[in-house]
């Protein structure tokens, strides 16, 4: 089948390549001119693993083409799949300027039939706006008697996973009202469907909310462990045991019962954001997602007090390592990263950090750049390390953000030589107390027992 996927940031790029690997034609288009030729080349502007592998192979078989000419790729294509960025105006609510101005070009330019298919994360009602649009440009061009349909499937795709998520989902949602689209979409995604069906139709608006509704739980889930972790710190209970107690419940299951420093990336806290906003505008308040934000802002706050405290409020001079920069391990995401929130606030305090991520160093140092703080720059406050070891180099804490697989098994005694002093504040829970105090370390992790010497 041929398919334009207009937009290729994280979403359109996994979505188009997978199409393609799975035999479709795919047209990927985007305004940004460098982009489309960084792709065409091979390079690959986001971290993802295996996406790099599928798009060379793609390119070189002729199904997976870049281009910025929305007209070339919508002549050929019956699909017209949006991908476009909705990121977070002032108020919070879903900036949809790109969706509608790509909506307006489609039906500027379209001859003849296409399913037009949102996949952005849109507020409820967004999907028949675009279709209003692109019946107006139809009209604006006496083009009426031009046939579309529109639906909205939303993406389940997890940075670091995003690959596997695609190719073997949980389920496809599609939102449709008429028989030939869930028709084109059943024969679009029937490669999921060889063994279960795991396709779920719905109205437009369910699965609309569906998405914002499947993100705002997992984001709920996390602030309840980061709130009731905070609590076992006060009552000498341990969050790990708990977790394992909560996650045996068959109602409850493990998963996102992670006590930690707060979710963050592209999706998270930009959708519990944008469902807080409509629900203030419809006159549905949602009282809960308001203390879920609340509490998930608050941590990093939490989690830097713990630090500050264990030195009486006095930072300055103290060097600290930072293991992990991106949002979550197996990406180059820094978006709401808990690290850009911790190191400006370590340096104000009169620290030095050295700091280590596998591939997010970039990013994070451009995104500091913005704060100003430059890497190596006057004062050497902060420093990009080769490994991570090189940074616990006469560091007087590590301080572990990013839960990467590398960080999990670290040789403990190598890193007790390293270090002025033995202290880890661990924000992901991943060490053993009982461990760190036989090693010798000070160890101050998320709703556990503080292990080691006491200061």
């Amino acid at each position: 089948m041929r398919i334009c996927m207009i937009g290729t940031g994280y979403v359109g790029l996994v979505t188009g390549a997978c199409l393609a690997e799975i035999g479709n034609d795919v047209w990927c288009v985007d305004v940004d001119g460098s982009k489309i030729e960084a792709l065409r080349g091979g390079r690959i502007p986001i971290y993802e693993p295996g996406l790099d592998v599928i798009v060379g192979r793609n390119v070189e078989q002729g199904r997976l083409r870049f281009t910025t000419e929305l007209k070339e790729a919508l002549d050929e294509s019956l699909f017209v799949i949006i991908a476009v960025g909705t990121p977070p105006d002032s108020c919070g609510a879903a900036d949809l300027s790109c969706v509608f101005s790509v909506a307006r070009a489609v039906g500027e330019l379209m001859d003849g039939y296409k399913l037009v298919v949102a996949k952005s994360t849109v507020p409820v009602g967004t999907t028949e706006k675009i279709k209003e649009t692109i019946r107006e440009a139809l009209e604006g061009r006496n083009r009426g008697d031009i046939g579309f349909d529109v639906a909205f499937c939303p993406e389940f795709l997890k940075e670091g996973s995003a690959v596997e998520d695609f190719m073997r989902p949980d389920r496809v949602i599609c939102g449709t009202e008429t028989e030939r689209a869930a028709g084109l979409l059943r024969e679009l995604f029937s490669f999921f469907t060889f063994r279960e069906d795991r396709m779920l139709f719905m109205s437009i608006p369910s699965a609309e909310l569906t998405k914002y509704a499947s993100n705002a739980m997992l984001a709920t889930r996390i602030s309840f462990m980061n709130e009731l972790a905070r609590f076992c710190e006060k009552t000498g209970a341990d969050i790990t045991q708990i977790r394992r107690g909560m996650g045996s419940d068959s109602r409850i299951g493990s998963a996102f019962l992670y006590a930690g420093i707060g979710y963050g990336g592209s999706c998270f806290p930009k959708d519990v954001q944008a469902l807080i906003h409509s629900g203030r505008e419809a006159g549905t308040p949602f009282s809960i997602l308001e203390a879920v934000e609340a509490v998930n802002r608050g941590q990093r706050s939490w989690f830097f007090d713990k630090i500050s405290s264990h030195y009486d409020g006095d930072l300055a001079g103290r060097t600290f390592a930072v293991w992990g920069l991106s949002f979550k391990p197996n990406t180059d995401d820094i978006r709401e990263a808990p690290a850009l929130e911790l190191i400006p606030r370590l340096i104000d305090g009169g620290a030095r950090v050295r700091a280590y991520d596998p591939v997010a160093e970039e990013n994070a140092g451009r995104a500091l750049a913005e704060r100003g703080i430059e890497a190596g720059g006057p004062g050497g406050r902060l420093l990009f390390c080769p490994d991570n070891y090189e940074a616990l180099r006469g560091a007087d804490a590590l301080l572990l953000l990013t839960e990467w697989p590398l960080f999990r098994k670290p040789d403990f005694e190598r890193m007790k030589n390293l270090m002025a002093s033995p202290v880890i504040f661990d924000g992901r829970n991943q060490y053993s107390a009982t461990l760190m105090k036989a090693f010798g370390f000070v160890y101050r992790a998320v709703g556990r027992a503080e292990a080691g010497p006491q200061p």
